[in-house]
């Protein structure tokens, strides 16, 4: 739920300041929010439990959109 308040701010900040790191930061965001969730549903969903292990590693976009 955060996650999708801070894409909302960066559509704001990407409206406002195009030119910026904000869309970079947007698409990771996505990304992020992609990989979690998806490698979460297809966890619950098949029981393939290496899936688990790539849940983390949408850490990695979440912490380049706040970087950016």
């Amino acid at each position: 739920m955060y996650h999708s308040l801070g894409l909302l701010a960066v559509a704001w900040a990407t409206s406002r300041w195009p030119e910026g790191s904000a869309p970079l930061a947007g698409w990771s965001f996505l990304f992020g929010i992609v990989v979690f969730s998806g490698s979460l549903y297809v966890l619950s969903l098949t029981g393939i439990r290496w899936f688990g292990a790539i849940t983390p590693s949408a850490a990695l976009p979440f912490l380049s959109a706040g970087r950016s």
